[in-house]
């Protein structure tokens, strides 16, 4: 496995000799480019593992505290395989980078990077008043006071974001973390895009092949200009700093529905409806920010953020002196009995494969899901990054996708490549995804007997009828998202 760390050092060389041949009047650099946040030789015997902050597709963030020192840290895991098989490499070197040369109090800070032979490792500001998205769940939604503060604090951190040149393309609850005493911090840029006059020193080659209009980031909080393949803008983050901002105020996104596809549709809609307990002043804010043109978006505009700042439902904001102002407090997570005496007792779902060069057994699957957070909702379960109207062929009038994901279906001799769509007939179809040709369906009733998945790693799962069990893995280590997904779907 290629050590990522020292491509990255070796592209700073090869970028600086070019500038320094191509500019020879500009400052000249050091010789070797110095990370801010050093690799270092550590490895995962050094830390205690904690509770699981979040999981993504390639990475797990875990709470870790390093045992010489007893600092705490938000340690995001990453899995070399699946990152270098996903072509994903330039996505973890952008990050890195980022993050290494943002420097503000509402960005999460990156400490320094180690690796080992099956992951990567990045150890992030520990932000332990949990994700807003928590806060919004506990209090069922947020005054408007609260809301004004948090919201202030995260155009505050956009506004340095993007006069960095840098698109963050997933803001909503779930990655703007508190810190203790309450204040916002932006995290997970692992879809920035920087612009072409981004203020990041060296970019790695890779990450400029990444188009400008992919589809990255979260169904409930993507503009309609990504899903009409225009290229990003920071109006992408003023369109979802609206949606985070009706949700905080609500409870929930404005946009939600039953599936993706009726997400997609209401937001190409502009299908906006507005609770009759919005002050106009946040009423006005949300739909300018909502506006089907980006460049009309308060921030994005001639005027920059001063449009954004000025408007009234900021009035009392001390924009200079935001961050020492008290923040809203905190509604803490309920108290479950427990025999542990101490807060750093790791997770009973934490049980990650290839970590720490194969030290820890594999998960056997029965622990883990998605997320800490409840996920009660099959909307919050389903797969955005598969979601094509291509599939839209498969369905029947009034049928809609709730989970959507290519996955391989293990035969005995050979492999396949399937896309399975689960629906809320209920059914489960799988489709030749280059022949566009449907190989099986799977519709059952209400009776558990009828249908039943088996969870046996992160990725594989079967699925069980009383006439034969089928297999897959997903990559991207979703069975147990599957099977929350059905079950769901079953006990309704």
């Amino acid at each position: 496995m290629l050590a990522l760390e020292g491509e990255m050092e070796q592209e700073f060389d090869a970028k600086l000799k070019i500038q320094n041949n191509s500019a020879p009047n500009t400052t000249q650099r050091s010789k070797s480019f110095a990370f801010r946040a050093p690799q270092e030789n550590f490895t995962i015997q050094d830390f205690e593992l904690g509770k699981i902050y979040g999981v993504g597709s390639y990475s797990k963030v875990v709470r870790a505290k390093k045992k010489d020192t007893g600092n705490v840290y938000a340690l995001k895991i990453m899995d070399k395989k699946f990152i270098t098989k996903e072509n994903k490499t330039a996505y973890v070197k952008l990050e890195r980078i980022v993050l290494d040369q943002l420097d503000h109090p509402g960005v999460v800070r990156l400490f320094f990077t180690f690796q080992d032979t099956f992951s990567l490792y990045m150890a992030l500001e520990s932000c332990e008043g949990g994700e807003l998205f928590d806060q919004i769940t506990r209090k069922g939604r947020l005054s408007e006071d609260e809301a004004r503060f948090y919201a202030a604090e995260v155009v505050d951190a956009l506004e340095y974001i993007h006069s960095m040149g840098l698109i963050h393309r997933d803001i909503k609850p779930e990655n703007l973390l508190l810190s203790s005493d309450g204040h916002i911090k932006i995290a997970d840029f692992g879809s920035v895009k920087p612009m072409q006059d981004s203020r990041i020193t060296v970019l790695p080659n890779a990450a400029s092949d990444d188009k400008a209009c992919t589809f990255v980031g979260t169904a409930a909080y993507v503009p309609p200009e990504v899903l009409n393949s225009s290229p990003a803008t920071f109006g992408n983050d003023l369109w979802a700093l609206g949606c985070t901002l009706y949700q905080m105020l609500s409870g929930t996104s404005p946009f939600k529905d039953a599936s993706e596809w009726l997400i997609f549709q209401r937001i190409i809609a502009r299908d906006i409806r507005f609770p009759n307990y919005f002050s106009n002043e946040a009423r006005d804010l949300i739909d300018q920010l909502l506006d089907i043109d980006p460049s009309r978006r308060p921030g994005a505009g001639p005027d920059g953020y001063a449009s954004l700042k000025n408007h009234p439902f900021f009035n009392g904001i001390d924009w200079e002196n935001l961050r020492s102002q008290t923040p809203p407090k905190l509604a803490m997570e309920p108290k479950a009995p427990s025999t542990h005496s101490s807060g750093d007792e790791q997770d009973p779902s934490w049980n990650p494969s290839h970590i720490g060069d194969g030290s820890v057994r594999p998960s056997d699957g029965n622990g883990g899901g998605a997320s800490t957070s409840e996920t009660g909702s099959i909307t919050r379960l389903a797969s955005i990054d598969s979601f094509d109207s291509k599939w839209k062929q498969f369905l029947e009038p009034g049928e809609s996708v709730l989970m959507i994901s290519m996955v391989k279906k293990i035969q005995k001799l050979t492999n396949k490549k399937v896309q399975l769509i689960l629906t809320n007939k209920p059914k489960l179809i799988y489709v030749d995804p280059s022949k566009l040709v449907v190989k099986g369906n799977i519709i059952w009733s209400d009776n558990p007997n009828d249908l039943s998945i088996q969870v046996t790693s992160p990725s594989q799962f079967k699925i069980c009828t009383p006439k034969k069990v089928m297999s897959f893995e997903d990559s991207k280590q979703r069975a147990q998202q599957w099977k929350k997904a059905i079950e769901a779907l079953q006990n309704r």
